[in-house]
């Protein structure tokens, strides 16, 4: 195993292929590469898991639980002040909303669907309405890999998940803390990671939030990285946790604060562990994120009406033996399609699910909880998927092998959210029509016009016999993912960046490095 500072292992030599082998199934596939896609356009209705009376009824114990119990508000002032002037009631650091006013307020000038601009305008994505956009791995303090097990994440890994998700045509979105670099001082590798965004991918990407000074370091590169001036433009979508259960806190306020201020997105999420941080039962869990949620929501508005928000929901079960949390469970489904339709009840895009798992390998494990999170992802109309490739280890982890394997998942859903096509060539009838009965149609011309795109092409499955299988090594899914990383990776060309913007983005971190202290908590 490597130490926690050595970066990752260089791309493998090319072994020698047979001819017509492997190699040329790998260049067949290349050669129908999907096209890229800013964002997915979904042309199924969203599943509803629950009715319009059993939604009102969670709205109302929303309002309810805001009434009643209200939020805490710990050492930010100025939220308390914003939420006293429009007419919340305080006592002490707890706030009350009288019935209906955190709703009122969002829906008054929350947008239902913006637009975050990239730095190629080529990759801006729509977040709301009938979009997905799919963002990789948040906040894992490790990285694994089959070459090195299970390591410290480093800013050579962070710089590689940065790479993989510009290669991936089925990631949208850079992402924002795809692993923490922990070589560099917590105090300094927000300036790293945002700088690794911007240098090596154009897709939109999202800010530091682990203070204040830090999302406005954020806002200010990515000033820079825009040419000088962001004319009000969205360009960063970012995280804003609740402190689960009905706290909110000074760190997640004061970011969310900076970025409203400039016109940033937010995205407002309740992080609950059901069974700890909220109740056990699907049905307070989805009462108890409306609330947390409408609170956060409100707060970026009083900020500045009409920032876009983002309603989030991150919700797991737990293991009532243990208290460890499991994935891939039907709980957490069914609170992903409760709190998706509350979302577009309320008219504001909605963030949840991902690849999500408790596996500690690219293993069965691994793929059926990610399955079985992705698909009532897509399912459910989610907009903006966090997680969507590389999560391992219940988050303490990203794995390179699954980051490959994931984004093979998200090329399938990328077929799959467009549903039945029933074009005239879909229907196939003058097929059916010219094709006497009992004869194939591999040779039909319908079928030759057809037959390149008609079907989902993975890179990572190996459909081929057993023994053409051994021939080539034998290898499992996650061998071949290893291989494709690295292949990735040794084929990776940097976008391109004006030489004056990266020279003003590498001299700010230079002097914002030297004015903070090294500090690693």
């Amino acid at each position: 195993m490597t130490s926690e500072t050595e970066p990752a292992a260089e791309p493998a030599a090319e072994p020698r292929r047979r001819s017509g082998g492997r190699g040329g199934r790998q260049a067949l596939r290349a050669s129908h590469a999907t096209p890229h896609e800013a964002f997915l356009t979904r042309t199924m209705k969203p599943y509803e898991l629950v009715s319009d009376e059993g939604l009102e009824l969670l709205e109302h114990n929303a309002d309810t639980i805001l009434e009643e119990v209200g939020v805490e508000i710990r050492d930010y002032p100025a939220a308390i002040e914003r939420f006293r002037d429009a007419g919340a009631d305080i006592d002490g650091t707890r706030v009350r909303f009288p019935r209906g006013m955190c709703r009122q307020i969002v829906q008054a000038s929350a947008p239902a669907i913006y637009t975050q601009h990239g730095r190629n305008p080529e990759r801006n994505v729509q977040i709301g309405g009938d979009a997905t956009v799919f963002a990789p791995n948040y906040g894992s303090p490790f990285v694994h890999d089959l070459d090195h097990g299970r390591r410290y994440a480093t800013i050579a890994d962070f710089e590689n998940f940065v790479k993989l998700a510009y290669s991936s045509p089925y990631l949208h979105h850079s992402g924002g803390t795809v692993c923490e670099p922990v070589d560099i001082p917590v105090s300094k590798r927000h300036l790293d990671m945002v700088y690794a965004h911007v240098r090596w991918s154009d897709k939109p990407f999202m800010g530091s939030v682990t203070a204040g000074e830090r999302a406005a370091d954020s806002v200010e590169m990515a000033r820079i990285a825009f040419g000088g001036d962001l004319q009000d433009r969205t360009v960063m979508t970012s995280l804003i946790n609740a402190s689960s259960p009905l706290v909110w806190d000074a760190t997640m306020l004061a970011a969310a604060e900076v970025y409203a201020e400039a016109n940033q997105a937010t995205i407002i999420t309740p992080f609950i562990l059901a069974g700890a941080m909220a109740p056990a039962t699907s049905a307070g869990v989805a009462a108890q994120t409306l609330a947390e949620a409408l609170a956060g929501m409100a707060f970026t508005q009083l900020v500045r009406p009409g920032a876009p928000v983002v309603f989030g929901s991150f919700a797991s079960s737990m293991s009532m033996q243990t208290g460890a949390p499991t994935f891939g469970t039907p709980e957490p489904a069914i609170v992903l399609y409760t709190v998706a339709a509350l979302a577009r009840r309320l008219g504001v895009p909605f963030r949840s699910g991902g690849s999500l798992c408790a596996s500690k390998l690219p293993d069965a494990q691994a793929a059926y909880e990610s399955s079985a999170t992705l698909l009532p992802t897509v399912m459910g109309g989610v907009n903006f998927v966090l997680h969507a490739a590389g999560w391992l280890e219940g988050g303490l982890a990203i794995g390179y092998e699954k980051f490959v394997l994931d984004c093979d998942q998200l090329g399938m859903m990328s077929t799959f959210v467009k549903g039945l096509d029933i074009s005239e060539n879909g229907q196939a009838l003058d097929a059916i029509r010219e094709n006497p009965p009992g004869n194939h149609f591999l040779g039909t011309a319908h079928t030759l016009a057809n037959f390149e795109t008609a079907f989902y092409r993975s890179n990572t499955a190996d459909n081929s016999s057993f023994e053409q299988w051994s021939e080539e090594g034998g290898l499992d899914a996650a061998q071949r993912a290893n291989r494709i990383w690295k292949e990735q990776l040794a084929a990776y060309e940097a976008p391109p960046i004006d030489d004056a913007i990266d020279a003003e983005l590498l001299e700010f971190i230079a002097r914002r490095k030297a004015e903070l202290p090294d500090a690693f908590e």
